[in-house]
């Protein structure tokens, strides 16, 4: 079960770190306008709230990537607080801004966090 929670805990890493090249470096490309299928002046005018978005989606990335690499108590302490990370802002977002944000980080982060519980 633990190599199953770590292979879940990187790929929602990468989830994250995708999610921060879309939002800090692509908004205003195709790939981010799609997204919220932004027109280019929209995408220009929301940019640097999207690269703070992404900016923190880095951190998730980064302190799920520490959970991984620390020894444990610490790496199984470190996944558990930001895997709840992932998946409050999952929530808060599905909720506030769009419904799709529950499947596309809420449910991964989920799916993880009960991974990494069920190896404790």
């Amino acid at each position: 079960m633990a190599i199953v929670a770590n292979v879940l805990v990187g790929l929602v890493a990468v989830l994250h770190a995708y999610i921060l090249v879309l939002e800090m470096f692509l908004w205003q490309k195709k790939p981010g306008r799609g997204l919220h299928g932004f027109d280019p002046e929209m995408a220009r005018a929301t940019a640097p709230l999207a690269a703070n978005q992404g900016l923190y989606n880095g951190f998730l990335a980064a302190g799920l990537l520490w959970g991984l690499v620390a020894a444990d108590p610490t790496g199984f302490r470190v996944q558990v607080f930001f895997l709840s990370c992932v998946v409050v802002a999952g929530v808060f977002g599905g909720l506030t801004a769009n419904r799709r944000i529950l499947f596309a980080q809420a449910l991964p982060g989920a799916l993880a966090l009960a991974a990494v519980l069920a190896t404790s």
